[in-house]
């Protein structure tokens, strides 16, 4: 910088160019951001299991809504028994590590390449887990509904925002007839007695849905520091430089002009 003082301009101007798209970021995304939140109703509730023969470990019940979460839980079962839930015709999906916040697992696709770190959920009509190892099956019924109650999308505007959620909701909206049996280790039906069976799903319907927008004072006041941040990021060594530059050119010119010339003898 101390051979080319325009440097500093050139810094400058793209300052100035970054404030221009980060205000323009702002703008764009405050007046028409394109995108619309949506809120479902997200609600938990207990199904009334009906039980298909007497002091028999097999139950039904039907759903009508769409529907996220499945659990199924079991209390009393003897050792070696096997829970099993079967849906009527309908591909849901199932791990061991499905909703357990200390696990990692992939429902919506399968990727092979992570195996080793992450557990991929497997898809078909029914599962199965041993109750000895756990007294709970967690299922996710459509991995296009918002799980949090709480889901996003892109559209031209409200109506169309609005249409596009009524199509989501309405192609999870399925009549399905859920069977749940017990079974010991040769696959046959065990006794009811002293068994305790739960069974509870999430259901979702639309709460309402609104653009997205951005606070324009606050963003510009996150953007202006993170420019003026990168800025000063971007000129503090260069500036070192050309300071050290010049006062060392300055020192050396000191230094030469306190040195007495030397003179020679001819």
């Amino acid at each position: 910088m101390s051979r080319n003082p325009n440097m500093l301009r050139t810094l400058i101007g793209m300052g100035l160019v970054l404030i221009i798209i980060l205000g323009y970021a702002v703008h764009s995304n405050t007046v028409d951001s394109e995108y619309y939140m949506y809120e479902t109703s997200n609600s938990e509730q207990n199904m009334e299991l009906i039980q298909l023969e007497e002091n028999s470990s097999e139950w039904y019940f039907i759903s009508n809504d769409a529907i996220t979460w499945i659990n199924t839980t079991v209390e009393g079962a003897p050792q070696g028994t096997t829970l099993v839930v079967d849906a009527s015709g309908v591909e849901w999906y199932h791990t061991p590590s499905l909703g357990q916040n200390e696990k990692d697992f992939n429902c919506k696709e399968f990727a092979p390449d992570y195996v080793d770190l992450i557990e991929t959920c497997i898809k078909g009509p029914f599962h199965e887990i041993s109750l000895d190892e756990q007294n709970i099956m967690i299922g996710l019924v459509s991995t296009e509904l918002p799980i949090g109650g709480l889901g996003s999308l892109q559209a031209d505007n409200l109506d169309e925002a609005n249409e596009t959620v009524e199509e989501i909701l309405d192609s999870n909206k399925r009549t399905i007839t859920w069977k749940i049996s017990l079974q010991n280790s040769n696959g046959e039906i065990i006794s009811s007695e002293g068994i305790d069976v739960n069974n509870t799903i999430t259901t979702h319907n639309l709460i309402s849905i609104k653009e997205f927008k951005l606070d324009p004072i606050q963003e510009s006041i996150y953007s202006f520091a993170t420019l003026v941040g990168c800025f000063t990021l971007l000129l503090i060594l260069p500036m070192i430089a050309y300071f050290s530059a010049i006062y060392k050119e300055k020192r050396d010119e000191e230094s030469r002009s306190k040195t007495p010339e030397l003179e020679v003898n001819e």
